[in-house]
């Protein structure tokens, strides 16, 4: 249950919403993609991406996957923006603290099935997967609840506070058969496969070297989320988890990583950097801060040259490639509006497979990014009321 601390935060938690629109496919497990626009195909210059490769996806299933929102804050609004337009989904369902926010909410994304209790919601009829929108701390329990009532489930990065947390969650999907998924948006986003498709070509050569950098300036207010430790405030679970998950999804698996923080009034780090080793060889850096501007850039670096993501990294448009005998080029990687559509539609498609996690972010490696974000905090001095 949630502590009288986190309670009350959630009470202070302001709702932001914004308007944006995607259109979007994925084409397989296998990092084939390609963008829908007004429902066909678009190529661009440059473009990674070659028709004949190709394949049908979401929209060759006939059933279509029924989506519930739990939590109406703003990322819970940029998602139904993006199931709006994703092929094979429907928002059916929504659900928040009160009946008046969930309604508010229901009105503006045409959603007919509006509750006041996320329980309802949980143990709502028709409802297939139910995408997790609330503050960290609220993650274990209502995956916990969603998985319960039967539902598939994608939640938000950070997937859990801490480790111990994210164990139980994944235990009762696993003794359920039910899909559970991270919802690590970036890692299903044109770019970044891209970059993964140029490193397996061998053009950079073998990889060594991985940074990241991910900051803006935050409000100072204490109560605010990125500061307030009852809803698991700090740059490091709200923007380090970036730049950890990309480093060990091109990198492979960490070994060993070294910390350093400046934490804040309220004991929330308020930036952190962290240097890591990976297990197949290579290095990386990552940085978040909530202080500074930063240029939220990722280069990867091998024996021929590097690859850019052009800032922003976490869903960049654009990569740039440069090559030690001097050759450079700036390869398009297009996504449509705010691009949370890409995981939507990964969920679907390993729900049509009838696969309980994605080979794109399984369950094995969500549990390793939850144990190495626990070492970081301990080495920089940061818990939170559900590590006690």
């Amino acid at each position: 249950m949630q502590t009288p601390e986190v309670i009350a935060a959630l009470a202070a938690l302001a709702q932001e919403t914004r308007n944006q629109c995607i259109f979007g496919t994925a084409a397989s497990s296998h990092d084939e993609w390609h963008i829908i626009c007004h429902g066909r195909p678009q190529f661009r210059n440059h473009s990674p991406l070659d028709e004949s490769t190709m394949t049908s996806s979401v929209n060759d299933q006939s059933k279509t996957i029924r989506w519930g929102i739990l939590g109406t804050g703003r990322i819970a609004s940029d998602f139904a923006e993006a199931l709006h337009v994703t092929p094979g989904a429907e928002l059916v369902a929504v659900a928040s603290r009160t009946l008046d926010k969930a309604q508010e909410f229901g009105d503006k994304y045409h959603v007919d099935a509006c509750y006041g209790t996320y329980q309802e919601l949980a143990d709502a009829d028709g409802v297939d997967a139910i995408y997790i929108g609330t503050p960290h701390p609220m993650h274990v329990e209502n995956a916990l609840m969603a998985l319960h009532g039967g539902k598939a489930v994608l939640c938000e990065k950070p997937f859990t506070i801490n480790r111990r947390e994210a164990e139980q969650v994944v235990e009762l999907a696993r003794s359920k058969g039910l899909f559970l998924m991270e919802a690590m948006w970036s890692r299903f986003m044109p770019s970044i496969v891209e970059v993964k498709r140029i490193i397996a070509s061998g053009e950079i050569g073998k990889v060594h070297q991985f940074s990241a950098d991910f900051g803006f300036r935050a409000t100072v207010n204490p109560a605010h989320r990125v500061h307030n430790m009852a809803l698991g405030g700090g740059a490091l679970l709200d923007l380090g988890i970036y730049p950890l998950s990309l480093a060990a999804d091109l990198l492979g698996p960490i070994s060993s990583v070294y910390a350093q923080a400046e934490l804040g009034a309220t004991g929330a780090d308020a930036q952190t950097t962290f240097l890591m080793k990976h297990q197949n060889g290579g290095v990386s850096v990552g940085l978040c801060s909530v202080l500074a501007d930063t240029p939220k850039e990722l280069i990867v670096s091998g024996e021929l040259g590097y690859i850019r993501m052009n800032a922003p990294f976490h869903h960049s448009q654009s990569i740039s490639v440069v090559l030690s005998n001097g050759t450079k080029r700036s390869i398009d990687t297009p996504h449509i509006g705010n691009g949370y559509t890409y995981e939507a539609i990964e969920v679907m498609r390993c729900m049509h497979a009838g696969l309980i996690e994605s080979p794109r972010m399984t369950h094995a490696e969500t549990l390793a990014l939850m144990g190495w974000l626990d070492t970081i905090r301990a080495q920089i001095g940061v818990s939170y009321p559900a590590d006690e």
